[in-house]
Parts: C-alpha cells; sequence; structure tokens
C-alpha cells in the first residue's frame, strides 16, 4: 500500500522483470486491473521502459476476434480486466498454466466493483502460481478466501510520503449548487483540474450547465465509448481542456499530470472515495488544494474536514489556446515522435512553440497544437508522407 502517485506499478514490475524467464514460452505474468484506462497505463509503462517481453492487454468492450490475432502468439505478460480474463481461461485453459505471478492492481477496487466471481474462477486455472502482489492506496481490504494468501507480507507505504493537500469547504447557497460550481471554477481561472461527480447522469447535466456558460472541459464516465474516454484523456493531458468532469472511475489508475486542484460537486459516499479523489492531486511531492461544494444544509461526513472557502466573483476564463490534432500513423508503422515533430515542423511549417505534447500509439498519434496553426497544418501537411505511409490530419 502507498500513496496515489508514488510509483506503484514501477515497484512491483521491475522485480517482477527479474523473476521472468525469457527461455520460457508463454504467460509466465498475469496483472489484473479493475479498469481498461488502468491496464492501458500498465501496458505502456512496460513498453516505455523495453521490457523484452510481448505484452498484450485484454479487456471488456472491445471485439474478441482482436483478443484473438493478438494472443494467437501468447505473451508472457497478459494484462486486463477480471471478465475478459475469465473469459479468455475458459476459452483456453492449457494458456493459463504456466502461470508463475499474479498481480491484482488497485485490489481494493477490483473487489469494489464485483469482480469476485470471475477472480475466484481464473484462480482455479492457475494451478502454479509462486507469488501474488495486491496493490493498493488505501488500507484495511480484506483479502477473499479463494486468493489462498495465508499470513501475506504487507509493505505498507501511506505515511511514508503525506501529500501536501489543503481542503477548502465551498458553501453553496443553493441545494442545486450549478451556479457556486461556476464561480468556483471562474475564480480559479486557468488552473486544470478534476470536477468530481456521483452519477454519469448527472456529469451530463453539469456539463450543459458549464457549456451553457462558456466553460470548456471534456466528460468521463463509464457510458461514453472507449475512443470517446481515451480521447477525453488526451486532451486533458495535452493541455487543449483544462476541466475533466468525471465519475469516480477517474479517482485512481489514470495517467494524468499533477493537477492543481479538484472540485468535489457531490460529496463521495466514502472515505476511500474521497481519498482517491483528492489523490489526483499533491502527487509525485506536489501541492494540491481541494474543494468541496456542500449546501449550506449538508451534514458533511466525519472524514471531510477543512476550512471555509469565501472568493470574490471573477470573470470566465479563457479557453486553452491549444487543440488537438489526429495523424493516421503510428508505432505500428514505424513512426517516432521525432517523425512527427519533423512533419509538423517542415510540411506544416509550424515553430517549435506552437507544437505540444505528442502522444504516439499503436496506429494512429494525436498532437497539441496551438489553435492560430491547426489550419495551416492541416492544408500544408494532410495528405502527405509520413516515412511510407501517407496520413490523414484533422482536428479531433
Amino acid at each position: 500500500m502507498s500513496p496515489t502517485g508514488s510509483g506503484k506499478t514501477l515497484a512491483f514490475v521491475l522485480p517482477l522483470l527479474e523473476m521472468l524467464d525469457k527461455r520460457k514460452k508463454g504467460v509466465q505474468l498475469l496483472i489484473m486491473v479493475p479498469s481498461r484506462e488502468l491496464g492501458i497505463q500498465i501496458e505502456q509503462v512496460f513498453r516505455d521502459i523495453g521490457s523484452g517481453y510481448k505484452v498484450n492487454l485484454v479487456y471488456g468492450g472491445r471485439r474478441i476476434a482482436k483478443d484473438k490475432i493478438e494472443l494467437a502468439h501468447l505473451p508472457s505478460i497478459l494484462i486486463g480486466t477480471p471478465g475478459r480474463i475469465a473469459d479468455h481461461c475458459r476459452r483456453d485453459p492449457s494458456n493459463f498454466r504456466d502461470v508463475s505471478y499474479l498481480v491484482i492492481d488497485e485490489y481494493d477496487k477490483v473487489l469494489e466493483i464485483g469482480f469476485e466471481e470471475d477472480m475466484d474462477e481464473i484462480v482455479s486455472y492457475l494451478p502454479n502460481l509462486s507469488r501474488k502482489i495486491y496493490t493498493s492506496a488505501t488500507s484495511g481490504i480484506s483479502l477473499p478466501d479463494f486468493l489462498n494468501s495465508h499470513n501475506p507480507k504487507t509493505l505498507h507505504f501511506l505515511d511514508f510520503q503525506k501529500p501536501k493537500i489543503q481542503v477548502k469547504r465551498v458553501v453553496s447557497p443553493d441545494k442545486d449548487k450549478l451556479s457556486t460550481l461556476l464561480n468556483l471554477l471562474c475564480n480559479l481561472g486557468e488552473k486544470a483540474g478534476i470536477v468530481f461527480c456521483n452519477f454519469k447522469d448527472s456529469i451530463e447535466r453539469v456539463s450543459n450547465y458549464l457549456g451553457d456558460h462558456g466553460i470548456q472541459h471534456v466528460c468521463f464516465h463509464g457510458g461514453l465509448e472507449q475512443r470517446e474516454r481515451e480521447r477525453a484523456l488526451i486532451k486533458f493531458r495535452n493541455g487543449t481542456e483544462r476541466i475533466l468532469l468525471a465519475t469516480d472511475l477517474a479517482a485512481r489508475g489514470l495517467d494524468v499530470p499533477s493537477l492543481h486542484f479538484i472540485i468535489h460537486y457531490h460529496l463521495p459516499f466514502r472515505e476511500e472515495e474521497y481519498t482517491h479523489r483528492n489523490g489526483r492531486t499533491a502527487r509525485m511531492k506536489e501541492d494540491g488544494t481541494v474543494y468541496v461544494i456542500h449546501w449550506e444544509g449538508d451534514e458533511l461526513p466525519e472524514f471531510i474536514r477543512g476550512d471555509e472557502y469565501h472568493f470574490q466573483p471573477s470573470p470566465k476564463p479563457k479557453n486553452s489556446e491549444w487543440r488537438t490534432v489526429f495523424i493516421s500513423g503510428g508505432k505500428r508503422d514505424k513512426i517516432s515522435k521525432g517523425d512527427i515533430a519533423g512533419l509538423c515542423f517542415k510540411q506544416g511549417k509550424l515553430s517549435k512553440q506552437h507544437l505540444g505534447l505528442i502522444e504516439l500509439k499503436s496506429d494512429c498519434a494525436f498532437v497539441a497544437v496551438q489553435k492560430s496553426k491547426v489550419n495551416q497544418l492541416i492544408k500544408l501537411a494532410d495528405n502527405t508522407k509520413l516515412k511510407t505511409k501517407k496520413v490523414r490530419i484533422f482536428e479531433v
């Protein structure tokens, strides 16, 4: 157990890589995660460090045929959500007989969202496990009996790196709280942060209100298609959007930069949710501020403490000067970030200050470009060759 943002992924990845056997074929390390986003993040960690092992990710919501193609040659490391992994175990149990190491990342969240039956079934397909690792940013969650983890050794780092979080209570005169949220966001200006709601239906309502008042933002919740969720995070990471309006799906396991603030538009139901939400800010020894919006008639739970925050009315913040551009070529086409930067500089006639974060995927790339230069880049570089591939370029 250790605080959010403290590097738990590398903490288990690096030692396990030392234990894997390059001579063996088939899955040796199985990593279960509660969400697709966390799986994508862990897969990227393996690729970034150049593990030397084949790594694949499987999750619900995408075609099983795509999994079959990728697993035709079994990886040494398989990452996935419990439901999809259980499906593959049923289809071909022999693929999992040689798994020696099992990691359940954010195991408290995996248990919370009801994957016990799937995990119980998966463990029954792993007869040769020699080590199990469970990670979490909270304590006090007991392990189910089916994991057969007797007298586990606990590494506890929750007090090792206390985040510097300042909690401020914002009292809303109206039970609705929408106008209070709007005024607070105007007061915070051009800083980046997440606004947490408890339900996806509430996000639609809040989003419509903010949009009507000219507050630029993106939404993130389980009701969105995977592509929509990924693009929302890309825009949030690269500065195209500064506000992420999200459910607790965004409270953990997301690859986002350290944020200036977190706003609890809805009060969290439990202390664990409050802790994980707050963990999106004040990461890796940086400071952060948490704002709790509550109606003056609300009774706050014991775990929420903070001074009341008063602020003066402020003008609407300026929207971001960045936009996100899609390029239809990626790693699979032997294209690098340097190749993409070269395309933008040479064909697109951009200067360095016009180009922001480049995110390179297997089959495409997303580039942050200054708003004033987007049309120029598209006009000059769309339908031109990048390496050996003719690429399409458009704003998303």
